[in-house]
């Protein structure tokens, strides 16, 4: 999920920046309201968490900018504890929920993953697809009930096609997940991702439609005997992810490197 956090307050930014990073966020940080409406306007953002109290342009200015384009990215404004009005009229203006400052950083990682799961549509706190769930509270993936370790960018990469069963991401809208602007981005991230997806939860799990990009079908798979390194036991990654792989690369509608 690819975060941008709208903050002038450098040392304030530095503890939030680590913090959403550490949790696997992409994140990026601008410290004005012209950056931050620039940036909107540029880029996708599964969520925005906007202080109000900004140079150049003010929070509230933001926010109305964007809901003024009929964006529905999710918005965590942040005020002081005692700016009641402050609340209020972000709200009005389009905000989705409020964080107060100084930041409990348990509190708003909460809240953050509240605003995804609404953006979602969806109510459960844990995603659950077939044989496999995964918990963004805790960052805990099982298949079929046994812990599976995943990287921070495995978890992005499965979290983003879960999240979505049945559409299609092109490698460059993963990218969009994966990375923030300072983050060198190789050329073939994406794909190393999947396979590695492919060989810890099943060689099925995450299609590719060539020249399109990456899915997980919106039904999941009739459960089948699960057998040691996951999947049926028939699948050759060497190959098969090879050939998939290369299909999703060569034409996903903007990944061009």
């Amino acid at each position: 999920m690819r975060l941008l956090l709208v903050e002038d307050d450098m040392m304030i930014g530095e503890s939030v920046l680590d913090a959403l990073r550490g949790e696997g966020y992409a994140v990026d940080w601008v410290r004005d309201g012209v950056m931050a409406d620039s940036a909107l306007r540029t880029e996708q953002y599964d969520l925005m968490l906007l202080d109000l109290g900004l140079p150049k342009m003010d929070g509230i200015a933001v926010l109305k900018a964007l809901r003024a384009r009929r964006e529905a990215t999710p918005v965590l404004i942040a005020t002081a504890r005692d700016a009641v009005s402050a609340r209020i009229q972000g709200l009005d203006a389009g905000a989705d929920d409020y964080v107060l400052k100084p930041y409990d950083l348990d509190e708003l990682s909460a809240r953050i993953r509240a605003l995804l799961r609404r953006a979602a549509g969806r109510a459960e706190p844990v995603f659950s697809y077939g044989r496999i769930s995964l918990n963004p509270a805790t960052h805990e993936a099982l298949l079929d009930g046994d812990p599976v370790a995943l990287s921070q960018r495995e978890w992005a990469v499965l979290e983003a096609l879960i999240a979505r069963p049945g559409m299609i991401l092109s490698r460059a809208q993963l990218e969009e997940k994966l990375y923030s602007w300072k983050d060198e981005i190789s050329s073939n991230a994406v794909e190393v991702y999947v396979h590695s997806l492919r060989k810890k939860l099943g060689p099925d799990l995450i299609r590719n439609i060539r020249g399109m990009g990456y899915m997980i079908a919106k039904e999941p798979a009739p459960a089948t005997p699960r057998k040691d390194g996951g999947g049926d036991g028939t699948h050759n990654p060497c190959t098969d992810d090879a050939a998939d792989d290369g299909g999703a690369e060569g034409g996903d509608g903007g990944g061009g490197e």
